[in-house]
């Protein structure tokens, strides 16, 4: 069942939004080669805490980290590492924020020094298929227009649309219907109606879009170690049009 949110609600989900996006803007200015993923998690943790609001996937069904940080071949739910990241290296901060108990989903990908021409086409490319998913995240239409426009563009650029993970509605659990596939055709799936908050977070690999998940339960890989790259916001269908909760 989709549970429609109120604008009281989803003003709640705005401000741990702001809290997320400004976590995202200062880790942004952090990144250079020599720091570590787990540097990064560690002021992730403490910046959210000094803002009056909790890591929500710190705990989350056993996952022991504030952040998720997935470099390189990774396309989700990596470990924070002590491995210091390389010029060239791409890398994904993934987090959640619960504010008074109403959550906040933002991913955002990032290049390390200089990188090359492939990746920096794979984050230019994915960065725009969230938007391209985004035009179409309007009360009228469906979840398949979302897929679908997201979908065409990756693939037209040279990319595949990993499958196995996928957006999804967000209220005070992290995890609500709808389910937001980033492929498919359009006109399918659950019409977009106000009082509907999802996220969307398109990944996108150079290679395959199939997946394998490590020995340690979370980390997903792209199965032939091409590169991935992800972005995600968080929205809410509105009486005065949708809005992008997870932005300053």
């Amino acid at each position: 069942m989709i549970i429609m949110k109120s604008m009281e609600e989803i003003e709640k989900m705005r401000a741990a939004g702001k809290i997320l996006a400004e976590c995202h803007r200062q880790i942004a200015g952090m990144l250079k080669p020599g720091i570590t993923t787990w540097e990064i998690d560690q002021f992730a943790e403490k910046f959210i805490l000094s803002q009056g609001a909790t890591p929500e996937q710190k705990g989350y069904h056993g996952y022991p980290y504030a952040t998720c940080a997935s470099v390189n071949d990774v396309i989700c739910h990596g470990f924070p590492k002590h491995e210091p990241l390389k010029d060239g290296d791409i890398v994904t901060i993934d987090m959640v924020v619960n504010l008074n108990g109403w959550l906040a989903d933002s991913a955002w990908s990032y290049g390390i020094g200089n990188i090359s021409d492939q990746a920096a086409k794979l984050l230019e490319t994915t960065k725009e298929s969230l938007f391209k998913g985004i035009e179409q995240a309007v009360a009228g239409n469906r979840i398949g227009d979302v897929a679908h426009a997201i979908q065409v563009y990756a693939e037209s650029n040279g990319f595949s649309v990993v499958r196995d993970f996928i957006g999804h509605g967000i209220g005070s659990e992290m995890h609500e219907a709808p389910e937001v596939p980033h492929y498919g055709p359009a006109g399918k799936g659950p019409r977009l109606k106000e009082g509907m908050v999802f996220t969307i977070e398109p990944m996108l690999n150079t290679g395959s879009y199939r997946t394998k998940v490590d020995a340690d339960g979370w980390t997903a890989r792209t199965i032939d170690g091409g590169l991935s790259a992800q972005y995600e916001h968080t929205l809410a269908i509105t009486p005065q049009g949708t809005i992008i909760l997870t932005e300053l």
